[in-house]
């Protein structure tokens, strides 16, 4: 077989995200430092499982149809940094097959080029040693075998890529102290086996169902009074030369958090409108419509809030318009309240183990009434899709990124709104250089990282993403991570308390670190995130 079909290549993004669901709990446990959050297949996952959706509901597409609805679904669904390389791999494999009805060897090989050369080009500085060179030398290999029949092409590039995972290890140190080979590159290579499968003709089915692919329905979290907007409409339009930038100026004026994302062949429209039939009589000049969902957002909002009803009756006024509005992401309910009293518009659940994905923060931000937005990604692994995030929305964006919950609060801080978007910008990105962040976790599994020797079970002590210490009590471990990282100089030290941690527990760490600290103010707060016993932070 040397030529690709449309229905094949749909059958293989299926397979793919269906492996990976298998075998993501293993890609998980793959994560270089030995805590209970390692989210890399979890996150590539989420992110096939999007693009898989979305060829799932093409009726006998063609090449190009399929590899485009797959980049889209991809850069929606895209979390972690994992998921959107991902993401980018399959954005440059649809270029390559762009307009095309089926693929031969060559334009697969080529495309498969094509998405490395558009991965590597999205991160700002490329690692070797991870998923992008795992991607690379199997798409060497696809070149090499080309010339060939597809089977062989695929047998050649998992091999390459195989070996190349294997050596992952030589290439990054922290690799090779924890005995693990890259999570990422793992969790590529069960997605391409996932593909030889699906091309051999073997099955490789959910485990959940067997490849059900419904867009779920539209969520609104957004109280009545605030929906100026009635009908969360959104659908696929397939067409030939469909113009994104012409739709989104069209569109504009017929509602809010509009969004339209795809290629010339494939696009999703998303938009909150008083008028659906207005947008989809626009929309149906241009193409045929697919997956149409209209919600009534009010009729929702009402079910769930006495307080919208008020708001019916005259009685709440809608929130006005501001110029510039915070988005910030973190997981406890504590953390969240924290975040909301410092003035954040939109608190997304998320964080270690609940990367949200880039469709996520595109609606956070458009949920906030402001035209321009800043995103508090607290956490290092989501600092890549809140950039790709900020691509995706019409409204200005600037992510500050934090890799922390005290880097966010530090920035949430540091927000004027009667200063300029530039100066704000340049402050929120200064405000958190000097803020020392800590965590107290627990290890789930034997492994050695930054020279510690560390047993499953034993308590960890982190300072800005680096194993500093271990043990075996969580509170003499808080204690000593304080003294770690400068407690005697401080001026302030807060600290976050997890779900699992009674509250007598904390506010008794709390005073024995006033007594160590006499002339350091001691906040405790209650965080309520999950893995985390303690978050911690010293200035």
């Amino acid at each position: 077989m040397t030529q690709l079909t449309g229905v094949q290549l749909k059958q293989m993004i299926i397979a793919g995200s269906n492996a990976l669901e298998q075998e993501k709990h293993q890609v998980d446990a793959l994560n270089v430092f030995p805590v209970p959050d390692g989210d890399t297949g979890t996150n590539m996952h989420l992110t096939i499982q999007s693009a898989a959706r979305e060829v799932g509901i093409l009726d006998n597409p063609t090449v190009s149809e399929v590899a485009a609805a797959a980049s889209m679904g991809s850069l929606m669904g895209a979390r972690g940094n994992s998921g959107v390389i991902l993401s980018q791999l399959f954005r440059g494999f649809a270029k390559g097959l762009e307009g095309k009805p089926t693929a031969s060897c060559v334009d697969v090989a080529t495309a498969l080029q094509l998405g490395v050369d558009t991965a590597y080009k999205a991160v700002m500085k490329p690692v070797e040693g991870t998923i992008l060179t795992v991607a690379k030398e199997a798409a060497k290999a696809a070149i090499k075998a080309s010339g060939g029949e597809l089977q062989n092409l695929f047998e050649a590039a998992l091999d390459s890529g195989e070996e190349t995972l294997a050596r992952t290890p030589e290439m990054l140190l922290a690799l090779k102290q924890a005995g693990v080979v890259d999570a990422g590159g793992k969790g590529l290579l069960v997605i391409l086996a996932g593909w030889l499968a699906a091309l051999r003709g073997e099955a490789v089915l959910s485990k959940i169902s067997e490849a059900k692919f419904e867009i779920p329905a539209a969520k609104s979290d957004i109280p009545t009074e605030e929906i100026t907007f009635q009908y969360c409409t959104e659908f696929i339009l397939k067409g030939n030369g469909i113009e994104l930038e012409e739709i989104k100026q069209d569109l504009a004026g017929h509602g809010d958090c509009l969004l339209v994302v795809g290629t010339s062949e494939v696009a999703k429209v998303h938009i909150h409108t008083n008028h659906p039939g207005a947008v989809l009589e626009y929309c149906v000049k241009l193409g045929s419509l697919h997956q149409v969902q209209i919600h009534n957002m009010r009729e929702q909002s009402e079910a769930r809030s006495h307080a919208a009803k008020e708001h019916l009756q005259g009685t709440v006024e809608a929130e006005p318009k501001k110029e510039m509005g915070l988005v910030a992401v973190a997981v406890g309910t504590g953390l969240a309240e924290v975040f909301k009293s410092l003035g954040v518009d939109e608190v997304i659940e998320g964080g270690q183990t609940m990367n949200p994905s880039a469709e996520d923060l595109v609606m956070a931000a458009n949920r906030v009434r402001a035209d321009k937005v800043f995103i508090l990604p607290n956490n290092g692994n989501i600092v890549l899709t809140a950039r790709q995030a900020s691509s995706l929305t019409e409204k200005e964006v600037h992510v500050t990124p934090t890799k922390s919950i005290p880097q966010g609060i530090a920035a949430a801080l540091a927000f004027e709104p009667d200063a300029s978007f530039l100066q704000n910008s340049e402050a929120l990105d200064a405000s958190f250089q000097g803020i020392k962040s800590g965590e107290v976790t627990y290890a789930v599994r034997d492994s050695q990282s930054e020279g510690h020797e560390i047993k499953t079970g034993d308590i960890l002590g982190l300072v800005d993403d680096k194993i500093v210490l271990t043990g075996e009590d969580t509170r003499k471990v808080a204690l000593e991570l304080v003294e770690r990282m400068g407690g005697e100089k401080a001026d302030l030290i807060s600290v976050f308390f997890g779900q699992e941690v009674e509250e007598a527990d904390a506010q008794s760490l709390a005073e024995e670190l006033r007594g160590r600290y006499k002339r350091c103010e001691v906040e405790m707060h209650s965080g309520g995130q999950p893995l985390y016993y303690y978050i911690l932070s010293v200035e």
